[in-house]
């Protein structure tokens, strides 16, 4: 086949001396990223095993020794999970533990994080980056790698409190690319920038859009999410064309009407996803940026990035929701309703996936997998595997998909895809503050809201302070409820419908 090692060969032939990656006012040409990732390939073979692909775990924050890292592994043949610095050590521990990476590659700077003693530890720090390379035996491995082997393992919410770790592989990143450049015209000329953090498979997508089309890649501080007049100005320094951000962050800009206080002349294309954008505040940023295409993707990290897309060709209705759209080339969208049968038009119903860009499962995590992929149940005939989403959709006469919320307790929050079953798994049973706990969303203020059943108040801060050491910020509740007793339902369950119906009327 021809890899993503093969493109980025090619771009490095045209765009030697262009900029590759930039971060504040440190750059890395397109040659310089090959040598170096070349230098780092020929290390990790050293330490991992020739005969097998092999899992390297990447613990790095967001920054261009990250992006080396990872192209870096992809031309040892191996695949890449990237993990969070600011991932609380217990989280990471248990990531670690159920994955097993055969290789970690770090900084002497959150090596207290893992165990140091390990042979299994590559430290960037200490590489020294020469341009010399054994390119022989990097490319004759290069020669063994498939479509469908893994590229990467992104980790996602788990129910146990331990995060899944979803597996995607190259042919499902050909696809989608493939078909970013042939319904918007992506072709290289694009300045990326990148917010996502780099667990998130937008941050995938930007890495194969610079290997595969050339695109610059901009790398942007997370902290200036939280100051988005900051984050605009900075978009407009470097020139941004293209963004693919979360909605929320999107929002804040709108509702704070910064457009009309910090221009963005560069700007050409705008993704969203990842969670619903409000059209009100969506309205705004069209009104303001007249010249640049939008689209509103969806598509859980079990799809590979995204199923599903809308090109906002006209103002939309601010009483109307945005449509997620039409599915993707070699994707093929199935509404089913609870008697697994297609839903007609305009009636509510699963969103269901089949097609190339399903994931290959969760790694190390069998049982997990059959459950959420399964036997198309329209299919008797031959196995034919789809992916059961637990998002509730209905499909318009014009042939668009709608989003109308979640089939049980997954959320979207932030941009991150959070099990509440997560958090109330490590309450319930490693921190043992209450009795019993429940965790809910409410829609309107985007909040997650837990209730609790105990004899005392447990103070909010109480809670924050334990929660702080198991989880990242995002997934901390901002409210917390406590309750004498918790309702049940007629199985003896905890009623979350009436829980969540409580928390919305509020």
């Amino acid at each position: 086949m021809i890899t993503f090692i093969d493109s980025f060969e090619k771009i490095v032939e045209k765009k030697k001396n262009d900029t590759a990656v930039e971060r504040n006012n440190e750059t890395l040409s397109f040659e310089e990223l090959r040598e170096k990732a070349l230098c780092l390939a020929e290390l990790i073979i050293g330490k991992t095993a020739y005969s097998r692909k092999s899992l390297v775990a990447v613990l790095l924050p967001k920054e261009i020794n990250a992006v080396i890292a990872d192209v870096g592994i992809m031309y040892a043949s191996d695949f890449f999970m990237n993990l969070d610095v600011k991932t609380p050590s217990e989280r990471i521990a248990n990531i670690l533990s159920l994955a097993k990476p055969d290789l970690i590659i770090t900084s002497h700077k959150y090596a207290g994080v893992i165990d140091e003693s390990s042979n299994r530890i590559l430290f960037i720090d200490d590489v020294e980056w020469t341009s010399q390379s054994d390119t022989d035996t990097i490319y004759k491995r290069q020669e063994s790698v498939i479509d469908t082997d893994p590229m990467c393992v992104i980790n996602t919410s788990g129910s146990t409190g331990v995060p899944k770790g979803v597996v995607l592989n190259y042919r499902s990143f050909e696809d989608f690319m493939k078909q970013s450049r042939n319904v918007f015209g992506l072709n290289g000329t694009e300045v990326m920038g990148s917010l996502s953090p780099i667990v998130f498979d937008i941050f995938d997508f930007e890495l194969c859009s610079l290997m595969v089309y050339g695109s610059k890649l901009v790398l942007i501080d997370a902290m200036l999410s939280a100051f988005p007049a900051r984050l605009l100005q900075y978009v407009n320094e470097k020139k941004v064309s293209f963004i693919f951000w979360v909605p929320s962050i999107m929002v804040n800009i709108a509702n704070m009407e910064l457009l009309d206080k910090v221009s963005l002349p560069d700007l050409r294309m705008v993704w969203f996803a990842g969670e619903v954008f409000p059209t009100k505040q969506f309205n705004y940023w069209y009104d303001k940026l007249p010249g640049v295409t939008f689209a509103n993707l969806y598509g859980p990290i079990e799809i590979t990035l995204d199923c599903t897309y809308y090109i906002v060709k006209g103002r939309p209705d601010e009483k109307e929701p945005l449509p997620i759209g039409v599915p993707y080339s070699n994707t093929d969208i199935l509404i089913l309703n609870d008697r697994d049968e297609l839903c007609g038009i305009d009636e509510e119903g699963e969103l269901c996936v089949r097609g190339t860009g399903l994931a290959m499962g969760y790694y190390n995590n069998p049982e997990k997998t059959g459950k959420a992929f399964v036997q198309n149940p329209l299919n008797n005939s031959y196995p034919e595997t789809i992916y059961r989403t637990g998002d509730i959709v209905c499909m318009r006469q014009d042939g668009n998909i709608l989003f109308k919320g979640r089939r049980d307790s997954l959320i979207k929050h932030m941009g991150y895809r959070i099990e509440l079953g997560e958090i109330e798994h490590v309450i319930d049973n490693d921190l043992k503050l209450v009795r019993r706990c429940c965790a809910v969303y409410k829609k309107e203020t985007k909040e997650i809201v837990l209730y609790y059943e105990n004899t005392e108040e447990v103070s909010d801060k109480a809670f924050r302070v334990e929660l702080s050491k198991v989880f990242p910020s995002y997934m901390i509740p901002k409210v917390f409820i406590r309750l004498p007793q918790m309702p049940e339902n007629t199985n003896g369950k905890i009623d979350r419908l009436l829980l969540s119906q409580k928390v919305n009327e509020r």
